[in-house]
């Protein structure tokens, strides 16, 4: 009995501290960014005409016909993130299966703390077993270098940025790019949040966004290159 109530007590503050750290990384923003106007405020954003020619796009296509997920919860935009690259694939994968056989444990279906850059590069690994580039510390120019091939379809992106940035409240995020449509100079970009869904936006916005530093690595925020034909051994 006593060891069943000490298990039970565990349980209990395991759940409370859990629960704590979801709802500060929830609800809690960054005040760095308050005075940002978000880019919801955009035309383009907002205009039917543009989305659709985003979704016309070839990669954009391939995450559309493989019916795009939204994260369950405010912290596993990561793996939403990689189940959607499956489905692009026609791979059959969900948001909770994804992390299986990774070295991210979920508790209680939380991430408390998110994740950074380098364990979404692995846990991309693991369940697309396809090689993955991190691309840290790009500077502008190297950023735009990347954006058209955001449209081949032996390739896939995940940027990591700050909504801050963006609309002004949030935090870190992982997200697709499902194209680019160069003749705007606009990225689409497939937010994984339901409350938001995928928006386009300038490069230039988006790299101000992704150029910042994630305080759980202390390392700069950036993009992820997933070889869609590059296939890795089984860990």
């Amino acid at each position: 009995m006593v060891r069943n109530a000490l298990v039970a007590l565990i349980a209990v503050v395991a759940v409370g501290v859990t629960g704590f750290a979801w709802l500060n990384y929830a609800f809690s923003n960054d005040t760095h960014y308050a005075n940002v106007v978000s880019i919801s405020r955009t035309r383009e954003v907002q205009d039917p005409a543009v989305l659709e020619r985003a979704w016309a796009l070839p990669v954009a296509a391939a995450y559309r016909h493989g019916a795009y997920v939204y994260q369950a919860n405010p912290s596993f935009c990561g793996p939403a993130s990689a189940a959607n690259v499956l489905h692009s694939e026609g791979v059959s994968a969900t948001q909770w299966s994804v992390p299986s056989g990774s070295d991210i444990h979920p508790i209680f279906g939380l991430l408390p703390m998110g994740i950074t850059l380098d364990q979404e590069a692995a846990l991309l690994r693991t369940s697309t077993r396809q090689r993955v580039t991190i691309l840290r510390d790009l500077s502008l120019g190297e950023f735009r270098a990347q954006l058209p091939q955001a449209n081949d379809l032996s390739r896939r992106y995940i940027v990591n940025f700050h909504r801050g940035a963006l609309f002004g409240i949030g935090h870190g995020h992982f997200s697709p790019i499902l194209g680019y449509l160069a003749d705007k100079d606009l990225v689409f970009v497939g937010d994984v949040n339901h409350d938001y869904m995928p928006f386009v936006v300038s490069s230039v916005r988006l790299f101000d966004a992704m150029n910042t530093v994630d305080s759980a690595s202390g390392l700069k925020r950036g993009l992820l290159v997933i070889n869609a034909d590059v296939q890795q051994p089984a860990p």
